[in-house]
């Protein structure tokens, strides 16, 4: 229940569901020995405590600024509006580089977010595609949904899952029938008697009670449905061609298995008829690996998580071997295909993205040597890496204070050149609220991980006196990260006198296999108990007020949002995203890929039936006393509205504050600009109503039944 990438789109964020790089999900769009915290866990605060301390306005000369202003935390005039940030909100994805040209996907905002092919020509870009939506259902997330051939270019559509050719200068034309979809195809060269094919993952829907995946085999230039040349499994993904074209390596995975828990990486020699039996390379259930990449030397290339961290490896002449250990991620959970964590050079290098501490960071590495050289630049998170030649790559890189941006970086200078940029913020340097990451006590003696924004803005300050509202944000996923990466949607409340808290509880990503499968028979507790420590922890620490408090999340993030207002009296408020309020009706309703992710979370069913009803929040509507906003889209399959209607229902009539907004032709993940500055304005209102603060913004009008107007400071 991922907020994918796609169109992450990693992980779109209610309003920006698509991606940011390190987004998750569940639904779409999900602490032990972590190495570098073998010691004591230490817990790490904010570093500045009084109260007056949260505005920014004390850094910024009184030379260059009028002095604050002084008004209430939450009343803040922004120059960020929901409109601006609606109109902003350009995500790019699927980066690769075709003989040096470098192609993506960019959502349109004024097409409704309709995903359009880019390119790179002379240092210009242009779009490749006109009035397409670029977009595979595959998984339902998606990913990888083109490839350039030649001077073709095969692109998944999103209306009707077909795949179309399209020349330069020419026209698109399908060339898959409907019922079936595609994704992460690769080109394979004509040989002999063989003509040109792709080699696609490809989904079955002619029976939609059996989907079943598998991997084809598309002649060109007339494709039909293609010839199955592996199946037996219920997943499958990265298939790569070796050097010489006579092998091809590939992952799969089966139920109950998501790919993030254990996947296995197969070879098989290639022939006109198919693949010849595959032979295990590395992998299992207890070892997800991922990436597979061919050198030019035939040596194979991939991440595993064997050691407890998503590395690099290498198989060489018959053995395995780590390229770089590290107490690092070097890879993000595969919500969406395409993931491309490194690169190889070509002459005995890789550049490679990692994270640690939740930070991205970009190295090159000496293959053979097992040595590396991180890079030093300006930006906190990468992803798609490219190669343009054996010196330059190109990356989608996101920083603390400029927007998402295609850059191309010269890896011996280590310096960056921006390509594209997803536009400019309406908010000066100094109005950005950077993310301060912090470490945290919480229950059972764990130790959790956020990322702390205070309030930002030179030209207000806080009431004497006063502590600011606190909104804590809860990713997707729920195996997904929150990024420290500048986004609109955090920076839309902090300017407005929020602070805000984007907690990284145990089951995220990015802290090592041990901390991802923290939440493994535990969802709906570990979560919320995270959320909350770290809530508690933030007012411990005067960082925020403790009668104004909110959470608010999406998809998996609702369901904590849920399971948090029905378990603890921390929160004030909750905003809730289409978020799941009744586990068994989840299980049984949702696709094939997340069919049996609570398996892992929660049990398998109908075993484990008595905890799947303790924990949805359905059940325990008796609990809730704290006013919530539910935002739903009509047309979602991954959350269905009835789960919302349902519990909106039940609290109006337990008399709870209640406000509920359903927007038609929205999916999961509101990609709408109408959509985005609406539900922006909802919630906005809604925090205003209920913690008695009045918004500087002119807002659309918004009922919340049943609420007892609170007073303002």
């Amino acid at each position: 229940m991922s907020i994918p990438r796609e169109p992450h789109i990693n992980n779109i964020s209610r309003s920006e569901f698509t991606a940011t790089p390190r987004a998750g999900c569940i639904l779409f769009a999900l602490l032990a020995a972590m190495t570098s915290h073998s010691a004591a866990p230490t817990t790490t605060a904010p570093a500045a405590a009084a109260p007056a301390d949260t505005s920014p306005a004390a850094n910024v000369s009184a030379a260059t600024s009028p002095a604050p202003m002084t008004a209430p935390y939450g009343s803040w005039a922004s120059p960020l509006s929901a409109e601006a940030l609606a109109a902003g909100g350009i995500n790019f994805g699927d980066l690769r580089s075709v003989n040096g040209r470098l192609y993506w996907t960019e959502n349109v905002p004024a097409a409704g977010g309709a995903i359009s092919l880019f390119s790179l020509d002379n240092g210009v870009a242009a779009p490749v595609t006109q009035g397409a939506n670029v977009r595979t259902r595959v998984h339902e997330y998606g990913g990888a949904p083109f490839i350039v051939v030649g001077d073709t270019v095969y692109y998944s559509q999103f209306s009707d899952q077909r795949l179309y050719a399209l020349k330069a200068g020419g026209s698109a034309a399908p060339v898959t029938p409907p019922n079936y979809r595609y994704a992460d195809c690769i080109a394979l060269p004509a040989a002999g008697d063989s003509g040109a094919a792709l080699i696609c993952v490809r989904e079955d829907h002619t029976d939609a009670a059996h989907v079943r995946n598998t991997l084809v085999r598309l002649k060109l230039p007339v494709a039909g449905a293609g010839d199955v040349i592996f199946e037996g499994t219920d997943f499958v993904a990265y298939p790569r061609l070796s050097p010489d074209g006579l092998r091809l390596a590939f992952i799969s995975w089966n139920h109950p298995n998501m790919p993030w828990d254990g996947t296995e990486l197969k070879v098989a020699e290639l022939t006109p008829r198919g693949l010849k039996a595959p032979v295990l390379i590395a992998g299992g259930a207890a070892e997800s690996v991922l990436e597979p990449q061919w050198d030019r030397d035939g040596t194979l290339y991939f991440i595993s998580d064997r050691s407890g961290f998503w590395n690099l490896y290498a198989r060489r002449g018959g053995g395995v071997h780590a390229v770089w250990p590290r107490a690092a991620e070097f890879a993000d959970p595969l919500w969406s295909f395409g993931q491309s964590n490194y690169v190889l050079l070509g002459d005995g290098r890789a550049a490679l993205s990692f994270s640690e501490r939740g930070l991205g960071k970009l190295a090159v590495v000496d293959l053979k040597a097992g040595t590396a050289r991180e890079l030093d630049l300006p930006y906190v998170d990468f992803s798609h890496l490219a190669k343009i030649d054996e010196r330059h790559i190109a990356a989608i890189a996101s920083a603390s204070k400029a927007p998402l941006s295609i850059v191309s970086i010269d890896i011996a200078t280590a310096t960056a050149t921006t390509l594209r940029t997803a536009g400019t913020s309406p908010l000066a340097p100094e109005a950005v609220s950077v993310a301060a990451p912090i470490d945290f006590p919480s229950a059972q003696g764990r130790t959790a991980h956020a990322f702390y924004y205070p309030p930002a803005n030179p030209l207000y300050r806080g009431t004497a006196g006063t502590l600011p509202p606190l909104l804590a944000l809860v990713h997707g996923g729920p195996t997904g990260q929150a990024s420290p990466a500048l986004r609109s949607s955090v920076q839309f409340w902090t300017s407005r006198g929020f602070a805000v808290v984007d907690v990284n509880y145990g089951g995220s990503s990015g802290y090592g296999r041990a901390y991802r499968r923290a939440l493994n028979g535990q969802w709906g507790v570990v979560d919320a108990e995270d959320v909350i420590a770290a809530v508690r922890f933030l007012i411990s620490a005067k960082r925020a007020d403790p009668e104004r408090t909110a959470i608010s999340g999406g998809s998996a993030g609702g369901y904590t949002v849920l399971v948090a207002l029905s378990t603890s009296d921390v929160f004030r408020a909750g905003a809730d995203f289409f978020g799941v309020s009744d586990m068994t009706a989840l299980a049984r309703d949702t696709h094939k890929f997340e069919s049996r992710y609570l398996d892992s979370l929660i049990g398998p069913l109908p075993q484990a039936q008595a905890i799947y009803d303790s924990r949805s929040p359905l059940n325990h509507l008796d609990r809730f006393k704290a006013p919530v906003i539910v935002l739903q889209g009509a047309d979602d399959p991954i959350v269905p509205p009835n789960q919302s209607a349902r519990i909106v229902e039940a609290l109006r009539a337990r008399h709870v504050p209640v406000a509920y907004v359903l927007y038609p032709g929205e999916s999961h993940g509101f990609r709408k600009p109408e959509t985005i500055i609406n539900s922006l304005q909802a919630e906005l209102s809604f925090f205003g109503q209920v913690f008695g603060f009045k918004p500087a913004d002119q807002l659309p009008p918004l009922t919340i039944e049943g609420l007892v107007p609170a007073s303002r400071p």
